[in-house]
């Protein structure tokens, strides 16, 4: 694990980040390594873009989208669902 050293924090940056703390029930350590892994975490948009690059080395592996789509089995071979009685 690494260390960081914060110098020159402003006093009111400290406070707040002490409320904070004790809003979520951490220590300051532990609030101010919350807030960097928040910081750090892929976006949405990022996760999206990363699931369609797959998709697409996906689809390049079968031969292209093409190929890709014809491995999809028609949707009248699926069974119907079955009935549930739920009573009266």
């Amino acid at each position: 694990m690494a260390t960081i050293t914060v110098r020159d924090l402003d006093d009111e940056v400290r406070s707040r980040l002490r409320v904070r703390a004790a809003e979520n029930g951490r220590s300051m350590e532990a609030e101010v390594r919350a807030i960097l892994e928040e910081a750090v975490r892929p976006s949405r948009l990022e996760r999206r873009r990363a699931a369609l690059a797959r998709f697409r080395a996906a689809a390049e592996a079968a031969g292209g989208m093409d190929d890709l789509f014809d491995a999809i089995p028609p949707r009248d071979s699926y069974s119907p669902p079955r009935e549930v009685d739920l009573g009266p």
